[in-house]
């Protein structure tokens, strides 16, 4: 079993760690691009969004900062190529980069063998299975927190400006990819309470906080321009900022039972006993910066409602930590249950539709939105008119599945302030007083009975049995609805 007493073999050598993880890390990254060329779902409606957005380039969007969709933008030029894979590709290599980056801190906290241990754990997790097939801004900001890690143990251990600098940079690229980055500043400092490995000193807190504050400044000034759209988006998601506190025990179960799937089983049992190490200077460095994400996000969870993913950031330094405290069997254990889940996410997305439950595809949640768009765009080349629909998912694949069909897509004009990116810049047109092919589930009634609908769509996967369909229909009676 993992245990509390084991201490980390400080006396090994450092060295000799990067050849053996990175023919680990690449093996499992190379295997995943290969299966990810033959992945046969859609695009889920973030990542989309996320292609999207990095066809209108900009310091800020309206639910996320930029660095994903800058990214996207960057892959799919270099490619030539706008395909789901070129969209997905970024994710397993950044992910294999975070790896080498955590074996990097490892191999300087605990020596070479927890240095493999954690590259080996970290790219079998299954958070980053599944990073490596959805890309993701958890991905993207991924390897950015893991080397501000890195280099802030570095300018901790020898108080090198550079280190501080390169430090800042990073956590300020972490956060321009997720604003989940800011729990590296409570992190840090609780770490620097009680571990001198990561007392930086004052001069060099001072150099990363400017460099941090100069790479995340194009953001800030962004949402000071835009009426702090990003921020806002943020607040509606910590939903008890907005319509006050309740607490929620189940959701609080739910949300901790469901980090032992996010971070592996056996992972996250090893992290809690980590938790715990409180003779070991370098484990409670590291959970110093590993709680107070998971610790803020089960509070969310308890005060109203938090989704699996969101303390991810508590995994990165926990993944040290939780190969310091592994030994043994118990590593080989915690690899394989990794291995068996990191596997079969990867094959289920090349083998989708296929399996099936209670009669529909198990995947069904990421299939059926090309299939859905298709049919709405070829009605709207019948039609000749403009697309309107105001469901986000629907309007995300309708921009990437048709961005060659030369189809105009409108999104329902705001009221207030916009409730989506394609409420923002593609709204209705005050202006535009002609006919709209709107895709709905439910039938518009313009003053004289429900409309009837142009054609059968083809509701798949994640639309069937949703009831959408598409009406021709004048831009008043869509007025009038809203």
């Amino acid at each position: 079993m993992p245990s509390v007493a084991a201490k980390p073999d400080l006396g090994a050598d450092r060295g000799g760690w990067f050849g053996p993880a990175l023919i680990v890390v690449a093996a499992v990254t190379v295997l995943r691009l290969g299966l990810l060329a033959f992945n046969r779902t859609d695009l889920f409606v973030d990542e989309a969004q996320y292609w999207l957005w990095g066809q209108h380039l900009d310091f800020g969007y309206y639910s996320k900062p930029p660095l994903i969709g800058w990214l996207i933008r960057a892959v799919t030029d270099l490619a030539g190529s706008d395909a789901p894979f070129w969209v997905r590709m970024p994710g397993a290599v950044l992910h294999g980069i975070t790896a080498l980056a955590l074996g990097a801190l490892a191999a300087r906290i605990a020596g070479r063998s927890v240095a493999v241990w954690t590259a080996a754990l970290y790219v079998t997790l299954p958070f980053v299975a599944l990073g490596s097939v959805l890309i993701s801004t958890d991905t993207v900001m991924a390897p950015f927190y893991a080397l501000a890690l890195l280099f802030l143990h570095r300018a901790g251990q020898g108080r090198g400006a550079v280190d501080a600098l390169a430090a800042g940079i990073c956590a300020g690229l972490a956060f321009t990819a997720k604003y989940a980055a800011i729990y590296l500043i409570p992190g840090l400092a609780l770490a620097a309470l009680v571990s001198s490995a990561w007392r930086v000193g004052w001069r060099n807190v001072v150099i990363a906080a400017l460099a941090f504050g100069a790479v995340i400044a194009p953001n800030v000034i962004w949402n000071l321009n835009n009426g702090l759209t990003t921020v806002s988006h943020t607040m509606d998601n910590v939903g008890w900022v907005r319509t006050g506190a309740a607490l929620n025990f189940s959701s609080m179960a739910e949300f901790f039972g469901s980090q032992f799937a996010v971070f592996g089983p056996v992972t996250m049992a090893a992290l809690l006993i980590g938790y715990a190490s409180w003779r070991d200077p370098a484990k409670r460095g590291l959970a110093m910066l590993s709680l107070p994400p998971l610790v803020a996000v089960t509070l969310e969870a308890l005060l109203d409602r938090a989704y699996a993913n969101w303390a991810v950031a508590a995994y990165f330094a926990g993944t040290v930590l939780a190969a310091m405290v592994l030994r043994g069997a118990w590593r080989w254990i915690a690899l394989a249950v990794n291995v068996v889940i990191a596997l079969a996410i990867p094959v289920l997305t090349v083998l989708a539709p296929w399996p099936e439950r209670d009669g529909a595809p198990l995947l069904k949640r990421w299939l059926g939105q090309g299939d859905l768009s298709r049919s709405i765009l070829a009605l709207a080349k019948q039609t000749g008119v403009p697309v309107y629909a105001d469901n986000r998912a629907i309007l995300a694949d309708l921009y990437y599945t048709g961005r060659d069909a030369g189809i105009v897509v409108y999104a329902p004009a705001p009221r207030g302030r916009a409730e989506s990116y394609y409420e923002q810049m593609w709204p209705l047109p005050e202006h535009y007083t002609g006919e709209l092919l709107v895709v709905s589930d439910h039938a518009p009634d313009c003053g004289a009975g429900p409309v009837a609908p142009v054609g059968v769509l083809d509701a798949s996967g994640t639309w069937a049995g949703k009831g959408y369909q598409a009406y021709r229909v004048e831009a008043r009676c869509v007025r009038a609805e809203d």
